[in-house]
């Protein structure tokens, strides 16, 4: 089960650092672990984080199978302009998530 969890501030001051936060639902399978017969659990991760302002690159991840399972990622950005914020998450096997939401700089 998968779910997108964001939080960005409606408005920001011209030139104000703000605080974002994107937090993705999934299961983060390191593939090492093993079920209750002993069976392995298959790899399944994320395994890149983008977020882009209207097209423009403001923060990117690469993630590893150390990951923990739901990540949440916090980064600063400093409100510039005004526009949508676009959260893209890819897992290895091509799959992607995303969401966006909107920023107003007054």
């Amino acid at each position: 089960m998968t779910g997108i969890r964001l939080s960005v501030p409606e408005t920001a001051a011209r030139g104000e650092v703000v605080e974002i936060k994107a937090l993705l639902r999934h299961p983060m399978e390191s593939g090492f672990r093993r079920g209750s017969r002993g069976e392995v659990i298959p790899r399944d991760i994320i395994t890149r984080f983008e977020c882009d302002l209207d097209g423009t690159l403001v923060f990117a991840s690469d993630f590893h199978p150390a990951i923990a399972a739901n990540p949440l990622i916090t980064f600063h950005m400093r409100a510039t302009e005004s526009g949508v914020l676009t959260f893209r998450w890819t897992d290895q096997n091509g799959e992607v998530w995303s969401d966006t939401a909107s920023i107003a700089v007054t």
